[in-house]
This record gives C-alpha cells, structure tokens and sequence, in this order.
C-alpha cells in the first residue's frame, strides 16, 4: 500500500510489514504529520495477524533528522509513539542507511533490534541547540552503555555505526546491511506469534518501566527547555546555518 500523503509507504512480504519513513523533504524530520503516520501504519501492523514482525527503514540518505523544528509534532504523542513500538506484540526491526539524529535515535531505541550499514552515522545533537535529549532517553538509558551515553549526550559528537553498535544502540553494524537483515527476518518468520508477543514481554520490562516512572517529568522538562533564551538561540543557529553564540 502507498499514500504519498502519510509519509509513511507500507509493503508486506512473508509476514514482514515494511514502513518505509518517505519525507525527504525534511529528511524525515519528527513532524506533527510523520509522528501521527507512522503511529497510524503500527496500529495497523498490531492488529493484522499476517503480519509476523515491522520492518522500519527510510527513504534517502536520512533516516530520521529528528524534530522537525518547523512543525513538530506534540511531545506527548511522540512519547506515546515511542512507546507504542515498545508495546507492539510483535517485534519491531530498525533498518538504517543513513544519518540518524536526536529523536530519531529515540526511534532507534524504542525498536527491538536495530541494524545499520557501516556508512551510516548517529549524533545527540540537543546539547548543541541548547535543550536535552529528554522524552527519548526513555528508550535509550535502559538500552544504551551509561558512558558511551554521557559522552556523546554531552558533546554531540558523531559517531560511527560501529561505535553505534558497540554502544548497543543498534545491534550490529555490517557492510551489507540488508545481507545482515536476511538471518534476523529468517528467525522472527520462524518463531510463533505467542512466542514472539510473550518473549518481546520480558525483554521489555526495563523500558516500559522507564516509561512509567518518568515520562511526565521528561515531556514537561523538555517543553520548558524549548522556550528558553539559550534554545531559542540554539534553534536559530542551527536554522541560520551558524555557530550559536556560547560556541567558544
């Protein structure tokens, strides 16, 4: 199935839903329209029983930019997008080929397994426009390793899809990222759907808990960063293409 004007393209083959993230216009950036899309294709992909796992890629060489500064959608519904891909009984595969950033790694994170081509890179952009990557460390902090976390959360560095992995941000990095997806999509055709709900269930526990404890506190402390002086500096920087005024 194909709507252009979701911004989502949906395919299914053999038990795997493919949502292909189709908004190069802004590099897949995290609109209000994107967000409300790709939560639509999963409650979709929830209640078919043909479908076996997700499958989710992009178009272009972006897989997500992260907001969209321009029209972004509601905190709170990106927290429960997040979330809705944690929740899903049935796994859900990330497939990068490309640049990831900020909310787009909260994506990533919200995924069951992630694999990445070696051409691929990831950075925690938030420091350098003046906010924090907040509702999206949700995810990440359960799954990520706590110093790889600090050290590009605090310098916004890029990194590599092999440090990526290394991390365990994603699961693995490999030179033919579709040749490594053929196993992995192999396995979840050749598991049960029970088997897949209940054993994605306890893998689970961790984020879903973090979800629970502290996703009021991080929406509401992200909105009050994004109106300060120092974002709306930050975000002006990043729109003008120049350094923000505390770059030193």
């Amino acid at each position: 199935m194909t709507d252009p004007a979701r911004l989502v393209v949906t395919a299914h083959e053999r038990g795997i839903a493919t949502l292909t993230l189709d908004s190069p216009a802004n590099r897949n950036a995290l609109s209000a329209r994107l967000v409300d899309a790709l939560g639509d294709a999963l409650t979709a992909c929830g209640k078919d029983p043909s479908v076996r796992a997700v499958l989710l890629t992009h178009t272009g060489s972006t897989f997500s930019a992260g907001a969209d500064l321009k029209a972004p959608a509601n905190p709170y519904t990106f927290v429960a997008l997040m979330r809705q891909i944690v929740e899903l009984p049935k796994p859900v595969v990330a497939r990068v080929s490309g640049h990831v950033r900020a909310g787009g790694l909260g994506l990533l994170g919200a995924c069951d397994l992630a694999l990445a081509d070696r051409g691929s890179d990831f950075a925690f952009t938030e420091v350098r426009i003046g906010v924090a990557p907040a509702v999206i460390s949700l995810p990440l902090l359960p799954r990520v390793e706590p110093r790889a976390a600090a050290r590009y959360s605090l310098t916004g560095e890029l990194f590599d899809a092999d440090r990526a992995a290394a991390a365990g941000l994603i699961t693995e990095a490999a030179d033919d990222v579709d040749a490594a997806l053929a196993p992995v999509l192999d396995g979840l055709r050749r598991a049960s759907p029970q088997g897949l709900a209940e054993s994605k269930k306890l893998l689970t526990v961790g984020v879903l808990d973090a979800f629970d404890q502290y996703a009021e506190d991080l929406v509401q402390r992200s909105a009050s960063l994004f109106v300060t002086a120092e974002a709306r500096e930050g975000i002006a920087a990043f729109m003008e293409r120049r350094d923000a005024a505390w770059v030193l």
